[in-house]
């Protein structure tokens, strides 16, 4: 890896595409970009990679792009279709290998509810879960190897979330904001020059905690990267005909898809 690259491990909604007892034409479509799993992407550099969010599809997303590195997990929110593949990180935690997970103090303690067996010092045998937990907070910077992170606040209903900046040599390279009905303008600065926007664009009727397609356009115009990707996208979204009518420098994401700086 000699390069700054970005894999949607996942692009879809909470229910996945195509859903459960749905027949509806994206659920039976056999284009490829309209099978989506849960929202996920997988970062490498040449020093380190990490991952944003482990679903429920996190193994299988990991068979299928050869994930064999993870240097750090990173997650956005506490919501069941981005954490319930945390335990599969087991097979990144060999030895008395300890992996650092980076999220907020609210999501921090939902992990350790939900997983205690994996933090409660008790089950420290091979092949199992070693998370080091490091709690991260709004606007405050971290680093991963060589890259800079930024943690985001966004709003997403009742739950806390963050999205994040991503930075090496002085770029804003790519900023990640899944899960979000709006950001506040503060973020919207943070984000001017960023290269690549990566945001939440659920579907085209309004939703009451994600955006919709016009809100996450309204979004990339405040802040004008370089490209916009829509993804966490749902079953109404048929990949051609919604992407063909997307203005320039917007596209739809899709499973498996590869952004290299």
């Amino acid at each position: 890896m000699d390069s700054f690259q970005i894999t949607f491990l996942g692009s879809g909604t909470s229910q996945g595409v195509p859903m459960i007892a749905c027949d509806c034409p994206v659920c039976t479509s056999e284009d490829p970009r309209d099978f989506r799993t849960r929202s996920s992407v997988y970062v490498e550099t040449p020093e380190a990679a990490w991952v944003i969010d482990t679903g429920p599809d996190f193994r299988l997303q990991c068979l299928r792009e050869k994930v064999c590195r993870m240097d750090a997990v990173l997650y956005t929110h506490a919501h069941t279709d981005h954490i319930m593949g945390f335990d599969d990180l087991r097979r990144f935690c060999g030895g008395d290998r300890w992996l650092p997970i980076y999220t907020g103090l609210a999501t921090m303690q939902d992990l350790k509810r939900i997983f205690f067996f994996a933090f409660n010092g008790q089950n420290l045998y091979p092949g199992y879960i070693k998370p080091k937990p490091l709690v991260v907070q709004s606007f405050q910077p971290f680093k991963i190897g060589e890259t800079t992170l930024t943690p985001l606040p966004m709003t997403h209903g009742r739950s806390p979330a963050f999205g994040y900046l991503m930075e090496r040599g002085g770029r804003k390279l790519a900023a990640y904001l899944s899960d979000c009905k709006s950001v506040e303008e503060e973020v919207v600065e943070r984000l001017q020059g960023v290269e690549v926007l990566i945001v939440d664009a659920l579907r085209h009727r309004e939703h009451p905690t994600h955006m919709n397609h016009q809100e996450a356009l309204a979004l990339s115009s405040r802040i004008r990267p370089g490209a916009t990707w829509f993804t966490h996208l749902c079953h109404e979204i048929g990949h051609a005909e919604t992407e063909a009518a997307l203005p320039p420098g917007v596209r739809l994401a899709y499973d498996g898809l590869k952004l290299k700086f």
